[in-house]
């Protein structure tokens, strides 16, 4: 399949996932959590705090933050691979082995030029303003040598405005960039989740639809201004209308067969970045 993949060489190098916005009844178990722990304090101590809460709906992901794919971990000559992003990249209500970073990885095969992935940093729920506070500094030590990029659904859901987004986006490639050559970085279009069985439970769909596509315009642009390749999935994903086999047992993220019609997309693209 022909990638549908936009590069412009310019002047300078949802169900579990969809977060909506508001602390809601979390706050308050929040608090009522911080009092029994005040009170169960040993005088002279301090109490130790909660674990991290998050406000998305549903379970996490099983794949976590932070994954190594195994398959990947001996691959001598291989270019370490972080994948940033949300639900989408980590891949929730899926195995790791259909998740689209993992299925790019097999796609390219052990022998170089190809990548090796160190870790897959999505996290549900996440926008772009979460990706640069928790996702961005991570690569300090993880010293990736290609990276993918794909957030901005949740950006949607939660209602940022588009300046934000648009803002937020420019820093996040802006330090990429810093760290990589264009060539080793790509972005990917956000699916439109408003076509799955529990997309309505995200807002309307027509406008979150609309709102999709105003949030792939903007990666697409400011990507293309960068020199960044951009992999436009959105049509993909609209697959999922009409066949169910694309969309994952929580009826609203992409299931492993519709994750491996992106890869083949994206493989292409990714080769041709990497070739020596």
């Amino acid at each position: 399949m022909e990638a549908d993949v936009r590069v412009a060489w310019a002047r300078s190098p949802p169900g579990p996932v969809l977060r909506r916005g508001g602390r809601g009844v979390l706050g308050v178990v929040l608090v009522a959590f911080g009092i029994l722990l005040a009170g169960c304090a040993v005088s002279g101590s301090s109490p130790t705090p909660p674990p991290s809460q998050s406000t998305d709906v549903g379970p996490a992901s099983p794949a976590g933050t932070g994954t190594v794919s195994p398959a990947s971990q001996d691959t001598p000559g291989a270019l370490r691979y972080v994948a940033l992003g949300d639900s989408f990249t980590t891949g929730t209500s899926v195995e790791a082995p259909e998740r689209f970073p993992d299925q790019l990885v097999a796609a390219l095969g052990p022998e170089p030029p190809t990548l090796r992935l160190v870790a897959n940093l999505g996290v549900n729920g996440y926008t772009s303003t979460d990706l640069i506070r928790d996702e961005l500094p991570a690569l300090e030590d993880l010293e990736p040598e290609f990276v993918t990029v794909l957030i901005g659904v949740n950006d949607v859901v939660q209602g940022v405005p588009l300046e934000t987004y648009e803002s937020n986006v420019a820093a996040i490639l802006d330090a990429l960039l810093a760290r990589l050559p264009a060539d080793r970085v790509v972005t990917v279009a956000v699916p439109d989740y408003t076509v799955t069985p529990a997309g309505a439970d995200y807002g309307d769909p027509r406008q979150q639809h609309d709102g999709i596509v105003a949030t792939n315009a903007v990666m697409e642009r400011l990507a293309g201004d960068r020199g960044i390749a951009y992999v436009d999935i959105f049509d993909l994903s609209l697959g999922a209308a009409d066949d169910r086999s694309l969309v994952a047992a929580d009826g609203l993220h992409p299931s492993g067969a519709q994750y491996a019609l992106w890869v083949e997309r994206l493989a292409p693209v990714v080769e041709r970045l990497i070739a020596p």
